[in-house]
């Protein structure tokens, strides 16, 4: 009686089933039913946090579509990924009591608190999962990247999962009494097992290769957003010392036709990234037209920064990084032009109001600077036959395939989901994709032959020799059957173990029964 409920045992019951003392067989019901229903949420809140991970590459995007609409800056996607690695944390941890409970035979009395909150979980998961079907749906197209990336370690995870699991199953099968039951818990476990030992036959990835592609060149999405406050001469700065090839940047016309750089535009388009609250509390929503170049001048364009940390990366400034930060202003086109010419750093745009007007004032204010036109990756599409003679020596880049070769194209600017790694190998053109702030991703996309990539964290990614991992296909094919052997040996070992200490308990109790029976 004692090691039955000795400390641990009692701690692990208490932890569980909120009950210091062990609960009858009899009182327990629908346990299957709950376990069943723990090792579902746990395996979809895993999941799901492996998807919230994954998707941080585009995390940014959310964070400013949340602002759009409640005008606060928050990192809302840092507060979505710590609830789920929370939420994940502990279905993991009760499964992982579960497995133990059935190991010591002690009944599964999860108490009533944590099947509410087993149940809130998964009515958060299927929100989110809904939430990033109607709202986000070119994700989904990341996560299938993801998998061409880790899938190979997933396979492996798995395999080392399910041998130490096989101890509780093996369990649970002498334990069984009926034949039919010993049939279920054995051939559903089979069953698994042969799925994750084939699924290699199923992965596809770019980073299985015999000769890996050039590193793709970096093209700085605002300059360096992480180390700097965005499309400031600052942000542009600290690009160059990436080793990059271009700058991006988005280009507006101001209320006397004088280009600069603003990425949101619209009603508050100052509102994010500038002081108008202040300077003008009562034209917040007014549009680029509404304003003149001196009057764009007086606005400060870096406090905002250091004020909201958009990366958490302001700790990591020096003093007088963060002192210059606060000073920038909203810097002109022709500002740009003329550092991209010092360091012979290519430039593409996107052009907010792409009318005939404006494209002609960027054409101009472009060809005065006297930057070398090859510089020049022209994007704005509906003046592209208006630029093409104005300047011709400007490269002429497309954001579909469909476009590019109809007008015969050799240079295309897509969203990295746009394409599939399979279409980027094979093609015979200059494929920029955008943005790729991530390692796995950029590693990825490297493997697959990409010419560049449009990123937030040039500072990170002008650091990587290679990427985080490649195999040859005959190297990964060791592994793979390697893994998968000693797995099958470990498990048809552990069978056998099991088999042999059941039946050395059941001579045991035979030899106790006989002399019972002979008095």
């Amino acid at each position: 009686m004692q090691s039955r409920d000795g400390i641990f045992r009692t701690c692990l019951r208490g932890i569980y089933s909120c009950s210091w003392k062990r609960s009858r067989e009899s009182k327990q019901n629908c346990v299957c039913c709950w376990f069943s229903f723990l090792s579902l949420v746990t395996l979809l809140s895993l999941g799901w946090m492996y998807i919230c991970f994954v998707a941080y590459n585009e995390h940014d995007n959310v964070n400013w579509k949340a602002f759009t609409t409640l005008s606060v800056w928050v990192n809302w996607y840092m507060i979505v990924i710590i609830l789920s690695a929370v939420l994940a944390s502990y279905c993991l941890l009760f499964l992982v009591f579960s497995l133990v409970h059935i190991s010591l035979k002690e009944p599964l009395a999860l108490h009533w608190l944590h099947k509410v909150l087993l149940v809130v979980g998964l009515v958060l998961i299927v929100l989110g999962i809904i939430g990033m079907s109607l709202s986000w749906k070119e994700e989904w197209f990341t996560i299938y990247l993801s998998l061409q990336a880790t899938s190979p370690f997933l396979h492996l995870g798995a395999v080392v999962a399910l041998t130490i699991i096989s101890w509780v199953v093996f369990q649970s099968y002498y334990r069984a009494r009926r034949c039919v039951s010993k049939v279920s818990i054995i051939g559903v476990f089979m069953a698994v097992l042969i799925m994750v030992f084939l699924s290699p036959l199923l992965i596809c990835s770019p980073c299985l290769i015999d000769t890996l592609p050039p590193k793709p060149k970096l093209v700085a999405h605002r300059g360096a957003p992480v180390l700097a406050p965005e499309n400031t001469i600052m942000s542009f700065s600290k690009s160059v010392q990436c080793n990059l090839t271009a700058f991006e940047t988005d280009v507006q016309l101001s209320k006397d036709k004088v280009p600069f750089l603003m990425h949101d535009h619209g009603e508050k388009f100052l509102q994010r990234t500038t002081n108008i609250d202040v300077v003008f509390p009562n034209r917040t929503y007014n549009s680029s037209s509404n304003f003149t170049w001196e009057e764009l001048q007086r606005l400060n364009a870096g406090e905002w920064f250091i004020k909201t940390n958009p990366f958490w990366s302001v700790s990591s400034l020096s003093e007088k990084d963060k002192a210059l930060a606060r000073e920038q202003k909203i810097p002109s086109l022709d500002q740009l032009l003329q550092l991209a010419k010092e360091h012979n750093t290519s430039l593409i745009f996107d052009l907010v109001n792409n009318n005939e007007d404006d494209c002609n004032i960027t054409v101009m204010t472009i060809l005065k600077s006297g930057i070398s036109q090859d510089l020049i990756w022209w994007l704005p599409p509906q003046c592209r036959q208006y630029v093409k003679k104005q300047a011709p020596g400007f490269l002429q880049f497309y954001s579909n395939t469909s476009s590019m070769k109809i007008e015969y194209g050799q240079f295309l600017n897509v969203k990295y989901s746009a394409l599939r790694t399979k279409e980027i190998r094979n093609s015979n053109t200059t494929v920029n994709l955008w943005v790729v702030n991530e390692r796995w991703l950029f590693s990825l996309l490297w493997c697959a032959g990409v010419s560049s990539v449009t990123t937030n964290t040039c500072h990170i990614l002008k650091d990587m020799s290679q990427p985080d991992w490649h195999l040859a296909p005959h190297v990964y094919r060791i592994i793979w059957i390697t893994a998968d052997v000693v797995s099958l040996l470990v498990i048809f070992t552990l069978f056998f173990v099991q088999g042999k200490a059941r039946n050395q308990i059941f001579v045991l109790e035979s030899e106790r029964t006989v002399p019972l029976l002979n008095l």
